[in-house]
């Protein structure tokens, strides 16, 4: 009751902030009154941990229940940073457990992992993506699978060289059963890339890069579906804005990345299609620097180009960042974020409300 209340009073505060972040917001942006009773819970996923920061959550249903997993260490690139999962069962959060690590063969050299992503397919395991490396230009794409709801994993295996998966986000699944994974590479400029595997994971195929890395510096993006099987994706940029592309066949080719209405202090986004067709964003509406990320916010679009914010998450002074957003089988959308880079937030709101 106390997390409502505070949620509830965040709501009335942030609409004050976001309104005095000047210049944040085109005329395409509307700000509406903050739902009432939308957040239905707002909770840490844990309290105690054995580690001291964390980061890059990410969040999926699986055929036992909620499952979230992020990257856990002393600070971001310290090579004890590993994997963490936590899976919601009987009413709560189970204790934070390590299920990955940048141990290298021989047992000698560790580094750090990063950015883990969730992903539960039908009638498949549940998926596990991450990256290992010393840092983003020279990591490389690991998998796990589990079969019974994230209990127990399996051996870490390596993605191909060239292919490194979702890169923070989730994956899509198309019609024919393709897994769409959003990606990008950090080696030669910040570069939007899109794979594919038809297979979970087995074999891969790639669109390369989707831009040149002057224009808009661009990486994590998230996918959208709109009518007439077009895809849309959205993404962070070095440009202080978040750009998008269209697809029109599948995620096999992409238009040029265009600046939308939406500001990005070089931040995480994520993005979801609900099932009534309407499209939810998470992320922050300044144009400021990496380091102010705050507030946190839910847009909503029903076309993908007009966004309002409809729900304010976060608010205070510190850092809420690189959310995560999924629907749910029973129509609640789940939200997962770095709280201040100690603890990892999850809310449920009822999309109804908003």
């Amino acid at each position: 009751m106390t997390a409502l209340l505070r949620s509830s009073l965040a709501w009335a505060a942030g609409a004050a902030v976001v309104m005095a972040v000047g210049g944040c917001y085109s005329p395409k942006t509307r700000i509406d009154p903050a739902p009432s009773g939308a957040v239905l819970k707002s909770e840490f996923i844990y309290e105690v941990a054995p580690f001291p920061s964390c980061h890059a959550s990410t969040i999926a249903e699986g055929k036992n229940g909620l499952v979230t997993a992020w990257f856990g260490g002393k600070h971001e690139k310290n090579p004890d940073v590993a994997i963490w999962v936590s899976r919601y069962e009987n009413g709560a959060w189970s204790a934070p457990v390590e299920v990955a690590n940048g141990i290298q063969p021989g047992g000698k050299d560790r580094v750090p992992c990063w950015n883990p992503v969730l992903h539960q397919p039908k009638g498949g395991p549940l998926l596990l993506f991450y990256k290992v490396g010393p840092s983003p230009s020279r990591w490389w794409g690991m998998m796990v699978s589990s079969t019974d709801g994230g209990k127990t994993w399996s051996t870490p295996h390596r993605l191909p060289d060239g292919f490194l998966g979702p890169i923070k986000n989730k994956p899509v699944t198309l019609p024919d059963g393709t897994l769409l994974c959003p990606s990008s590479t950090e080696h030669d400029g910040w570069r939007l890339v899109m794979e594919r595997t038809r297979d979970l994971g087995q074999t891969w195929e790639t669109t390369g890069a989707l831009n040149d890395g002057k224009q808009f510096g661009a990486i994590q993006p998230t996918v959208l579906f709109h009518p007439g099987n077009r895809l849309q994706l959205l993404c962070r940029t070095r440009q202080n804005v978040v750009a998008d592309s269209w697809s029109t066949d599948g995620g096999k080719s992409w238009s040029a990345l265009q600046a939308t209405s939406l500001p990005n202090p070089n931040s995480g986004i994520d993005g979801v299609t609900l099932k009534d067709g309407q499209h939810l964003l998470v992320y922050n509406p300044t144009r400021q620097s990496a380091q102010d990320r705050t507030p946190l916010v839910v847009g909503a679009s029903r076309d993908g180009k007009e966004w309002k914010v409809v729900l304010t998450l976060e608010s205070e002074p510190g850092e809420y960042s690189y959310p995560a957003i999924i629907q749910t089988a029973d129509g609640l959308v789940h939200v997962t974020y770095t709280w201040k880079r100690k603890k990892v937030r999850h809310a449920v709101v009822d999309p109804a409300k908003l």
